[in-house]
C-alpha cells in the first residue's frame, strides 16, 4: 500500500478543511511548496495536490505555484481540482504533473474523460465522493449526481482510468470511521487500483484498511493529511503499519480532572496509565520523590505517588467510542467487563477504572 499526502491550496495558502467546506478553511502554511517538501522529508510515497480555487471557482491563480511545486518536489505529484476541460488537463500534464485527477467531470462530461484517457493513457485518475447510499456527490459535496458508485466505476474503468480515489462525502475523518463497504465494493467492481482518499482516525483504522480484501484484491494506497498534522500518528508510524508492524495506540478521547492516586509500584502504574490508557507522562520522578504525573487531556492530570497518597474507590473517564476501547484493551490482553453502558477494568493495584 502506498502513502499519499494531501496538500490543499486555496488563495496561494496551504489549508485544512475540517468538514470539506471552503467557508471553514483553516490556513496551515503560507508556503505550500515548503509544506510539500516537509511531507517528502517525512517519507510519503506520493503527493496529492488539490487546487481548491480551481475546483470551487474555476480560478486558476494557483497554476504557477503548482508548476513550481512539481518542479521542486522529488516524488511524483498528482494534481486535482477543477479540471473540467481537456485543455486544463493538458496544461497540468505539461507543467509536469505525474497524473491528474478528474472528479465532477467524470459525472458531468464523460465524453471528455474518455478522450483524455485515450490521449493520455496512464495519466487520468477518477475521484469519487460517495454518499452512505452510494450515490456519487459532485462539486465539492454540494450536489447529488443521481449516479451511483458501481455504475460510474464500470463506466470510467471502460474509459481507461488508471486508478480510482474513493472517499465518503461529508465524513469527518478525525471522528468517523472509514466506510469499508464502499471501498470493498470498489475493489470488487474494477481491476484498476483503488485508493482510500477519505483519511483515517488513527493507526487502527489504517490497519483495518490494510486488512480489507475483496475478490483477492486489496487497497493500493491511502491519502493522509489532517490525521498526521493533528498528531494522531506520524508518517513513519504509518509506514511501519503498512509494513506489517507499527505501534498500538489507545484511541484517545478521555477526559477527567487531576487526582492524586497512591500506587504500590510507580513503574507498574506508569506502564498501565501510559501504555494501556494512552496518557502522556508530563512529570517524571525526581530525586527523593517517588511520584510522577500523567495527563489524560490538556490540563487534566493524575499524580501517581508510590505509597504516599490516598486511593479513590474508582476513576471515571468519558470516552468517545467504547467499542474501539474494548478492542484496544483486548489486543493488549487487558480485561474490561461491561457494566450497563460502561466498561470497567482495574489498574495494577486493583483501582476500578470506569470508561463511560
Amino acid at each position: 500500500m502506498d502513502l499519499y499526502a494531501r496538500v490543499n491550496i486555496l488563495g496561494g495558502l496551504s489549508v485544512r478543511l475540517p468538514h470539506g467546506g471552503l467557508d471553514e478553511a483553516i490556513p496551515l502554511d503560507n508556503d505550500p511548496i515548503g509544506r510539500a517538501k516537509n511531507w517528502v522529508q517525512q517519507g510519503v510515497d506520493y503527493l496529492h495536490v488539490v487546487d481548491l480555487d480551481a475546483a470551487a471557482y474555476g480560478d486558476h491563480r494557483n497554476r504557477d505555484l503548482i508548476r513550481r511545486l512539481v518542479e521542486e518536489i522529488e516524488i511524483p505529484v498528482q494534481v486535482a481540482g477543477g479540471i473540467r476541460s481537456e485543455g486544463e488537463g493538458q496544461q497540468l500534464l505539461e507543467l509536469g504533473a505525474w497524473r491528474i485527477v478528474m472528479g465532477t467531470a467524470a459525472i458531468e462530461n464523460q465524453i471528455m474523460v474518455w478522450e483524455m484517457c485515450r490521449d493520455h493513457p496512464g495519466k487520468i485518475v477518477v475521484s469519487l465522493d460517495v454518499r452512505p447510499n452510494e450515490e456519487v456527490a459532485t462539486r465539492g459535496w454540494t450536489q447529488n449526481s443521481g449516479r451511483f458508485l458501481e455504475e460510474v466505476l464500470i463506466e470510467m474503468s471502460a474509459a481507461g482510468a488508471v486508478a480510482f480515489l474513493v472517499a465518503e462525502a461529508g465524513r469527518d475523518a478525525l471522528s468517523e470511521p472509514p466506510n469499508l463497504q464502499i471501498l470493498a465494493e470498489s475493489l470488487a467492481t474494477v481491476e484498476e487500483p483503488v485508493i482510500a482518499a477519505g483519511g483515517v482516525r488513527d493507526l487502527e483504522d489504517l490497519r483495518k484498511l490494510m486488512l480489507l480484501e475483496t475478490s483477492g484484491r486489496s487497497l493500493s494506497g491511502i491519502v493522509v493529511g489532517r490525521e498526521v498534522t493533528a498528531g494522531r500518528f506520524t508518517v513513519e508510524e504509518a509506514k511501519q503499519v503498512i509494513a506489517g508492524g507499527g505501534p498500538t495506540r489507545a484511541p484517545g478521547g478521555i477526559t477527567t480532572t487531576r487526582t492524586p492516586v497512591g500506587v504500590t509500584s510507580l513503574q507498574s502504574a506508569l506502564e498501565f496509565y501510559r501504555d494501556v490508557l494512552g496518557f502522556n507522562q508530563v512529570r517524571s520522578p525526581s530525586a527523593g520523590v517517588i511520584a510522577a504525573v500523567v495527563e489524560a487531556g490538556p490540563g487534566q492530570h493524575i499524580e501517581l505517588v508510590e505509597g504516599g497518597a490516598a486511593r479513590p474507590d474508582s476513576l471515571f473517564f468519558r470516552v468517545e467510542d467504547q467499542t474501539r476501547w474494548k478492542d484496544h484493551l483486548a489486543k493488549l490482553g487487558v480485561t474490561a467487563e461491561p457494566d450497563g453502558l460502561r466498561l470497567v477494568l482495574t489498574d495494577p493495584d486493583g483501582l476500578r477504572i470506569v470508561l463511560e
